[in-house]
């Protein structure tokens, strides 16, 4: 039976240059609505999280978490899943320095009164901020990895950078540690704590916006 991971896969197909047929006839099926453009799969793996902590089932709401690859694919998935393509309803998290990429390649899919919420350099530097780095490197230290990062900190290159960032490049420093350390984060955070575009995006999954309805950008 076709899930929402099929509807990613037909998607990144179609994005890749394949046909379109298959992504169509997933979303019939499935009743997809609306789609979460992120970045990459670290921050998937933290909207995923505070959705069920919230108790949310996108996947039953109809809504997709689409990992894009890279900032630069917006434009591309905007055409095939906004007005010009599929018509579904589209938000998502965006870095501030991508902002201007994000407006123009929205504008160039017909989609530019879509909501994207803007991290200010990117959502693990939102998480770090909202927890703060003692938290952050407790919650380091029951994964078991506290050597690894007291280690890493020591590194000439790390030595004279403030915590927060030694902290933020450790997370990627290791293949999947950046998408295992968004779900800890984002589940570790307090009600009142979660960032802010990270909340707005939750808040911003409504009957309006699954229903195709534009927002701001």
């Amino acid at each position: 039976m076709a899930d929402m991971g099929a509807f990613r896969e037909a998607v990144a197909a179609w994005a890749a240059g394949g046909p379109g047929g298959p992504a169509r006839e997933l979303a019939e099926g499935l009743a997809v609505r609306a789609a979460v453009l992120l970045e990459g799969p670290s921050d998937a793996a933290a909207v995923g999280a505070l959705a069920a902590r919230r108790g949310r089932d996108l996947e039953a709401e109809g809504i997709c978490v689409l990992p894009m690859g890279g900032a630069m694919n917006v434009g591309r998935y905007a055409r095939l899943l906004g007005p010009p393509g599929l018509g579904l309803g589209l938000t998502g998290l965006c870095d501030e320095a991508e902002r201007g990429h994000y407006a123009r390649g929205l504008e160039r899919a017909g989609a530019e009164r879509r909501e994207f919420h803007v991290c200010a350099a990117d959502l693990e530097d939102e998480l770090i901020r909202a927890l703060g780095v003692p938290r952050v490197v407790e919650l380091v230290d029951a994964e078991g990895e506290l050597r690894a990062l007291r280690s890493f900190q020591a590194q000439p290159a790390q030595r004279d950078r403030a915590p927060e960032r030694q902290v933020r490049r450790f997370l990627g420093t290791k293949k999947g540690r950046k998408i295992h350390y968004a779900r800890v984060l984002t589940e570790a955070l307090a009600p009142g704590r979660v960032p802010a575009p990270l909340d707005g995006l939750m808040e911003g999954l409504t009957n309006e916006l699954t229903n195709g309805l534009p927002a701001g950008l």
